[in-house]
């Protein structure tokens, strides 16, 4: 039994990675950007969290459940319920895994000086949080280095990872 925690401990331990984020919310009727620094950490096989301004602010992927809190209101969904979200998880994992990307008509990927761009474009229905998704990965190592949530009316939120 031992044997089998110490395992399961350093396989945890060795599948997370923090990173240094920066995190960007630009609305379009506002003329100064919110800016705030924070954590990305991703933990295998799929679980990426990104918390900004002291934990005010978060994005978190925890399997199919997403929760965000923005500007103090939280927001929780599940891609099984959510087709907004149901590619965004498949990409999110697949990148975290390091694994082919998924096919579809709303996603759309190119290749650039050694990074991959995503972009996610749901199909568009009334009431949803984001219009599109943009993720920018490190074509060798798959490294996550932007995520970009795009809003209304040319709103969106924008993280920088360092």
């Amino acid at each position: 039994m031992k044997k089998l925690f110490l395992m399961l401990f350093c396989t945890l331990v060795l599948s997370v990675h923090a990173q240094n984020v920066t995190r960007t919310q630009h609305r379009a009727a506002v003329t100064q950007d919110a800016v705030t620094t924070g954590n990305m950490t991703i933990r295998k096989p799929d679980y990426i969290s990104i918390l900004t301004d002291g934990g005010k602010e978060a994005l978190i992927m925890e399997g199919t459940k997403f929760t965000m809190t923005m500007g103090g209101k939280q927001h929780v969904t599940d891609s099984r319920k959510n087709a907004q979200f149901a590619t965004f998880h498949e990409v999110l994992k697949a990148v975290i895994n390091n694994q082919t990307l998924p096919m579809g008509n709303d996603l759309t990927v190119t290749t650039k000086n050694g990074q991959k761009t995503i972009t996610i474009t749901p199909e568009k229905k009334k009431r949803q949080l984001f219009t599109s998704f943009m993720l920018v990965v490190d074509a060798k190592t798959s490294a996550i280095r932007e995520l970009r949530m795009n809003g209304r009316k040319g709103d969106y939120t924008d993280y920088k990872i360092q």
